[in-house]
């Protein structure tokens, strides 16, 4: 079975990451910095739109030349911001019980590729991922089906479930006709009964299980 995962609220927690980003550009603004809160409510539909709320945040007139010059700083600056990003607990040990059970795992961001390249990098995720999709790859961005899709296609196809934090990672899901588990424990912005899903977990030793039952229903309704 394929698994397909988000990054950012998912699998990692790399909001102290972007804080200091952020920190550095609106310094350079003369702006005080975002809170880890702020941080954390801004992420989940791509860099652009987080450059957009951020620029809200602070008062800053977004116009399209604005934008295009502090979204390019921005993702200069996040291209190397890796060393405060952090593993959900039970993550590592999900991923590599998933993978000796010979499952196919594939990874679906709205994060730059280059940021998100840089991070599985960092945190040795390279090798775990079969498929790899992220933002700027195509010209859609989740909810947009595309990506996940393309994520699904790289993988062979065949049955999938997709994991994530985000009411946008559970529209992906539902545009994409894959079987939603939603990680509690992430960026989401709703309560968990407002995001649509078929399954909710709050630690990741509980995927496998949720993984069995995927596999169980897909194979059956076949």
């Amino acid at each position: 079975m394929n698994i397909v995962f988000d990054l950012d609220g998912t699998l990692i927690d790399s909001a102290p990451d972007i804080q200091a980003v952020a920190e550095v550009i609106l310094g350079k603004l003369g702006k005080p910095p975002l809170t880890l809160e702020e941080t954390r409510d801004f992420i989940g539909e791509g860099a652009k739109i987080l450059v957009s709320r951020m620029m809200a945040a602070r008062g800053i007139e977004d116009t399209p030349q604005s934008h295009a010059r502090i979204y390019g700083d921005f993702v200069a600056e996040y291209e190397f911001a890796v060393e405060r990003a952090v593993f959900y607990p039970g993550v590592i040990d999900a991923l590599a019980r998933l993978k000796a059970s010979g499952h196919k795992l594939g990874l679906c961001t709205n994060k730059p590729e280059l940021p998100a390249r840089a991070v599985l990098k960092h945190m040795k995720l390279e090798p775990v991922f079969d498929a790899f999709v992220a933002g700027g790859m195509l010209e859609s961005r989740k909810p947009d089906p595309e990506m996940a899709l393309k994520c699904v296609e790289d993988l062979g196809g065949g049955p999938t479930l997709y994991v994530g934090d985000s009411g946008t990672d559970s529209e992906t899901a539902a545009n994409a006709n894959l079987p939603f588990a939603l990680y509690t424990e992430g960026y989401r912005k709703s309560p968990v009964f407002e995001i649509p899903h078929r399954w909710a977990f709050d630690h990741f030793d509980l995927l496998a299980e949720i993984v069995t039952e995927a596999q169980t229903e897909q194979t059956a309704a076949q």
